[in-house]
């Protein structure tokens, strides 16, 4: 028996969201709290991420920050590395290498992402969903709570519990800038009078404003309303694709569990109908109906249903990893011509994402003629023309600049007589190019420019000379 058969009749839940009723009012979650193997390693793995993500803006590399993504000043850094407009091609192809990347890795293993590595999950059910726990107690203390009158008891719990809130949410909030404008810059306009600061002030308020209210009052929302990435979900995943998935064939018919019985005898499934795994559900959804949008792969369920299973002396993994040809034929993960195209195509852009990186120069120069100009001739004979240079930095170092003519004779000169390129500086310059009237062919003459970095050539531009027609 199929699964689409088993629940023909029951589809209608995928007509409603689980945590909105008929009317369109919220339904409040409260999931149970989890434990379990799985639990335990998206812990250690939350430690590791959230360790990252808050010491990432003060570790520097090269004098750089680990992460730097200011917008404000479009200057870009990963792990040192600093990037520039001029470097637009690399982000721009970045995107689409991510893309691909996310296309795959859902063909693949779904929606594994959301449950294990999502920021919105590791704080929501790592570190929002712990204090709740801490503070209020279980699922079903939670709702003893919310349901009696405003006491002492649930005053003094309720005010605990939203101040820590608000402390994380200003913590997330200075994190978060501190990765638009630098740890450096975040310290000054935190250690600064305010009347100095106040865009920079009105920001962390906004900020942690708004990661207040995300993780007090949307919480799963995010996931399943407004996040674009579960829609995805629908197009990408397919019967091969590996699932957090509820075992129908061997669980159904579900019945209460009771002692002594061959259930298998009786026609029953090893589902005894406990409800463990909708009730750890942070997203109040039932997995045995199937893969569904809500679902983020988090794992509970199969924690859950795990311990059931180990108390009434079943094997484990009657909800687990799988895909739906797995659990209906027993078949193990096959490569399947999309998967094989998209890992080449993911190889391939890896490749020359690779080269871009590594072929990357640490200055960038632009040389246009002079806008309104043409070319003179001189009393000694020569032709000159005029143009500007635009030359940017990368690096954390200061050089003298120079430039010369490369593929033909003739005589260059800067308008100003030293030139000086600052650490991550752009400077904008004139200089003047002559050539005897010989060099030109039908008016024009194709040649290099070779920039000069104290002394050693630094980048090799192209450009024309235009002249009379002779």
């Amino acid at each position: 028996m199929k699964v689409e058969d088993l629940y023909k009749d029951e589809e209608e839940f995928r007509d409603s969201l689980s945590t909105v009723d008929e009317k369109g009012k919220r339904i409040w979650i409260y999931p149970k709290m989890p434990s379990g193997i799985f639990h335990k390693r998206r812990v250690l793995l939350s430690i590791l991420l959230l360790s990252f993500l808050f010491l990432a803006p003060h570790i520097k590399i090269n004098g750089e920050p680990i992460i730097l993504l200011n917008i404000l000043e479009r200057k870009f850094v990963f792990f040192g590395q600093v990037f520039w407009p001029q470097d637009l091609y690399i982000f721009a192809f970045t995107t689409i290498l991510i893309v691909v990347f996310i296309i795959l890795f859902t063909v693949v293993f779904g929606r594994i992402f959301c449950g294990w590595v999502c920021p919105q999950t590791i704080f929501m059910e790592m570190v929002f969903r712990k204090i709740e726990y801490w503070i209020e107690g279980d699922w079903t203390h939670q709702k003893k709570l919310n349901q009696q009158p405003w006491n002492a008891e649930k005053i003094f719990k309720k005010t605990a519990k939203h101040i820590l809130f608000i402390l994380i949410s200003f913590a997330i909030a200075h994190t978060f800038l501190a990765y638009i404008i630098g740890a450096d810059a975040l310290w000054e306009i935190q250690t600064s009078p305010l009347e100095k600061h106040v865009g920079g002030f009105i920001a962390m308020v906004i900020f942690t404003a708004l990661f207040y209210g995300v993780f007090s009052f949307l919480r799963e929302q995010v996931c399943t309303t407004i996040c674009p990435y579960g829609r995805l979900q629908g197009v990408l995943l397919d019967k091969n694709s590996i699932v957090v998935a509820y075992d129908h064939k061997r669980g159904e018919q579900r019945a209460k569990f009771r002692k002594n019985e061959d259930r298998a005898e009786q026609g029953k499934g090893d589902c005894i109908d406990c409800n463990q795994c909708v009730h750890v559900c942070p997203t109040g959804i039932d997995i045995r109906n199937g893969t569904q949008l809500e679902c983020v792969n988090c794992t509970a369920c199969i924690d859950a249903c795990d311990h059931v299973m180990d108390a009434i002396g079943k094997p484990k993994g009657l909800i687990r990893y799988a895909s739906e040809n797995n659990i209906e034929g027993g078949k193990k993960f096959q490569w399947n011509p999309r998967t094989i195209a998209y890992t080449a195509l993911l190889g391939l852009l890896l490749v020359i994402w690779g080269l871009l990186i590594g072929t990357r120069s640490n200055f960038d120069a632009t040389i246009i003629k002079q806008r309104g100009t043409t070319y003179q001739k001189l009393d000694d004979g020569l032709l000159s023309n005029i143009y500007e240079i635009n030359l940017t930095n990368k690096t954390k170092e200061s050089f003298k600049i120079s430039i010369a003519l490369d593929g033909v004779e003739g005589e260059i000169s800067l308008a100003k007589p030293s030139l000086e390129l600052g650490p991550e500086e752009r400077v904008k310059e004139r200089f003047v190019v002559k050539l005897h009237p010989q060099e030109l062919q039908r008016g024009q003459r194709r040649f290099h420019i070779i920039v000069y970095g104290d002394g050693k050539p630094i980048l090799r531009k192209k450009t024309s000379f235009v002249g009379p027609l002779l």
